[in-house]
């Protein structure tokens, strides 16, 4: 595959997951005091969604961070590779954390948005303001740019494995046996460990399969992903019925890598501009979800009765908030572009 047809195989996959995220955030069922026998489909189809399909877009975002961390990584090349996610993701981190904390203390000096809120009154306070940044008290979806940042920190002493096929053998075969044996790392997860490393492994040992470089492998591949979903889909059930994390970690990372040999990247369009927007999707598709479930239900409480609404309203959120995500993007970047390359990860 050419390198722009990689990229833009990597920009789809990115915008894809950053979807299934919005409707891992956007349950709307909770707002109901009770499930109801009308309510019971409601809940049933949001659970589906969230807690199966949706539960692969993190993952996702793992193996596509640790792919393009150790793609043609050499150690010539890790100034250059930490350089770069200094700024599309660090920087970022600590800027969407501080803004975060500021939002949370405006709103909640202001009666009906400190209700919307829920958290009381919080302090404007240096302590406060730095614990914020840091742990991302008021941006909970960036524990994963947290796992992210650590294990991009821990890079090299993974490379010191990955760059032998032994060593990549090694290193994610350590990684499950600390999963299924709850011996994980301090403070890094284990799951996060496994997506990311399993990714560098497969940058480093079978670049030309992932990449689709070879001619003449796509319909062998089309069936490879389409046999790892449905794998993916078996250990699915499997693991619900053991009550397994394991299997949930080896479902979704199936799952992934499923679907990314599946789909052909030269199948692909050119991605939208707006597509690009992933990032700043992701950063701010949290409250967006929120608040429009909550002040909707203010606004129009009828629609608590009605499992119908709530089931449409839930299903386009992904619509909703990438329909005011992509023009204020637009604008951002066309009227503060270096506020916006901020914003976006550079991306």
């Amino acid at each position: 595959m050419q390198d722009n047809l990689f990229r833009n195989k990597v920009t789809w996959f990115s915008f894809f997951f950053s979807l299934l995220v919005i409707w891992v955030h956007s349950y709307n069922i909770e707002l109901h005091q009770a499930i109801s026998p009308d309510m019971e489909i409601v809940y049933r189809v949001e659970h589906a969604i969230g807690e199966g399909l949706g539960q692969i877009a993190v993952p996702g975002f793992f193996f596509i961070s640790g792919y393009l961390f150790f793609r043609n990584f050499t150690w010539k090349k890790l100034p250059q590779k930490w350089g770069h996610r200094i700024r599309s993701v660090l920087i970022p981190y600590i800027v969407w954390n501080f803004l975060y904390y500021i939002g949370y203390v405006a709103g909640s000096h202001l009666p009906w948005f400190q209700e919307l809120i829920g958290k009381g009154v919080i302090p404007f306070q240096l302590s406060t303001a730095i614990d914020a940044i840091i742990f991302f008290r008021y941006n909970y979806v960036f524990w994963y740019l947290f796992q992210l940042i650590l294990l991009i920190g821990i890079a090299p002493l993974l490379y010191l494995f990955l760059q032998f096929p032994l060593g990549r053998i090694f290193l994610v075969g350590w990684a499950w046996i600390t999963v299924i044996f709850h011996k994980n790392v301090p403070v890094i997860n284990g799951d996060a460990m496994i997506y990311f490393v399993t990714a560098g492994a497969l940058a480093l040992g079978m670049a030309p399969w992932a990449e689709e470089r070879r001619e003449g492998n796509q319909r062998l591949q089309i069936i490879v992903g389409i046999g790892t979903v449905t794998g993916a889909v078996l250990v699915y059930w499997l693991s619900v019925s053991k009550n397994s994390m394991p299997l949930h970690l080896l479902c979704r990372l199936m799952a992934v890598i499923g679907l990314w040999t599946a789909v052909p990247g030269k199948c692909l369009p050119e991605a939208k501009e707006f597509m690009k927007y992933n990032f700043f999707l992701y950063a701010v598709h949290f409250v967006f979800a929120r608040f429009i479930n909550k002040a909707l239900v203010r606004i129009v409480p009828g629609i608590l009765t009605k499992p119908v609404l709530l089931m449409l309203l839930y299903l386009a959120m992904p619509a909703f908030i990438v329909a005011m995500v992509a023009p204020l993007g637009k604008e951002l970047k066309k009227r503060a572009p270096v506020l916006w390359s901020i914003l976006n990860g550079g991306r």
